[in-house]
């Protein structure tokens, strides 16, 4: 019996090694990975040229304090600004972590702007994480319960609904910013109108608001480009970063542009891992892996191509509502709740996860091949065409 607190309902499985989109179990049999640890492993498992990079530098050195300047932190900071026309990064390890600090900066910002209480607009169906402040954010009652008193200066409205924002730029003061997801990832892959961003950025203007973009599961290429919003043509204040930054070394990261600049000062917040040298290392060399290997267009190439063999086989069949995503970020919602294929399809040997009762989430690795595409397809669909010919 494990002493683990009982905070998972865990698979009956552990994996011992990997490679490439492929894990394999203490018992010895191999899994294709759609999952990457939740859109963490953006290279896959085992990337020599990754682990390499790593390994030079746990010999030279793993942590110093932020006390002191850290050049691989400095390093960084100037890739991701050079890769989002972003202008300032703090670095920490996670993504509640990271949007932990853009909250905390959106209030400061409504501070020194003399609002007293202020407050951000958050959106229905949204995750931002687990902190008290993050959960309060995120919009999931069962995630949120039993938690309570929530941490208030928060106001909820519809995803990709625009006149809801401006019926609360009518009516409430208090609002210093808007956090949104480009692609809501726990709340079931839902997309937004093409138009939206725009929108909200002009709104966000308008009212001197900062626009903060929850980019912890779309960015680091995942949908294609290296940032979701970067689909579009706008610019946020403060973005939000984690899970494939470091791929598996944890990481995450708030970064501040135009009128979000200089908000922090010293003092104002801080992380004692935040940044350290190898979690660094590792982001920078996720990041320079990426690009050196043309996985963004990948992840384009593959995720049509998932796509639309997943709309082939399973576009005509009764109770499956819709195929969405962007880039390697795909959904499939059927019209009940499916849970149980996600042991059906770990029995067949492949590793999916099911988001928001009903909607099957695929995060592939972005090094996924058209190969292990085929068998993805090839395995999932006949187990979702049994699950949904079954009688309720």
């Amino acid at each position: 019996m494990s002493h683990l607190m009982n905070t998972y309902a865990r698979l009956p499985v552990a994996f011992t090694h990997g490679a490439g989109a492929w894990l394999w179990d203490s018992k010895g049999k191999r899994y294709l990975d759609a999952m990457s640890g939740v859109a963490v492993n953006s290279l896959g498992h085992a990337h020599p040229q990754f682990i390499a990079a790593l390994n030079a530098q746990l010999s030279k050195l793993i942590h110093v304090s932020n006390l002191y300047q850290i050049s691989e932190q400095e390093q960084l900071a100037d890739q991701l600004c050079a890769l989002s026309s972003m202008q300032e990064v703090f670095l920490c390890n996670s993504g509640c972590e990271a949007n932990e600090a853009a909250i905390k900066l959106a209030r400061l910002y409504g501070h020194n702007n003399g609002i007293e209480m202020p407050t951000i607009i958050v959106m229905e169906k949204a995750f931002h994480g687990r902190t008290l402040a993050t959960l309060s954010a995120t919009g999931n009652r069962k995630v949120q319960a039993g938690f309570e008193p929530l941490v208030s200066g928060f106001v909820r409205v519809p995803y990709d609904d625009i006149e809801a924002i401006k019926q609360v730029a009518a009516h409430n003061p208090n609002v210093v910013a808007v956090l949104v997801e480009p692609i809501q990832g726990e709340g079931g892959i839902r997309t937004l109108d093409k138009h939206y961003l725009a929108q909200l950025r002009k709104i966000c203007d308008q009212y001197n608001w900062l626009l903060m973009l929850d980019e912890i599961q779309t960015g680091i290429g995942r949908t294609g480009k290296w940032f979701a919003h970067q689909h579009t043509e706008i610019l946020p204040d403060v973005m939000t970063l984690a899970k494939g930054l470091g791929s598996g070394v944890p990481i995450g990261a708030c970064l501040a542009a135009g009128k979000a600049t200089g908000t922090f000062k010293p003092g104002n917040h801080g992380s004692t891992f935040g940044g350290n040298p190898l979690a660094c290392v590792a982001a920078l060399n996720t990041l320079n892996i990426i690009e050196h290997d043309h996985l963004m267009q990948n992840a384009l190439t593959i995720g049509n191509f998932l796509q639309q063999g997943l709309r082939a086989r399973l576009g005509n069949i009764p109770g499956v509502v819709e195929i969405r995503g962007a880039g390697l970020m795909i959904g499939i919602e059927l019209n009940k709740p499916c849970t149980e294929l996600v042991k059906l399809a770990l029995a067949q040997g492949l590793l999916i996860n099911v988001t928001n009762d009903n909607v099957v989430r695929l995060l592939p690795a972005l090094i996924f091949s058209k190969t292990e595409a085929q068998q993805l397809i090839d395995i999932l669909c006949p187990l979702i065409s049994e699950f949904l010919s079954q009688p309720a």
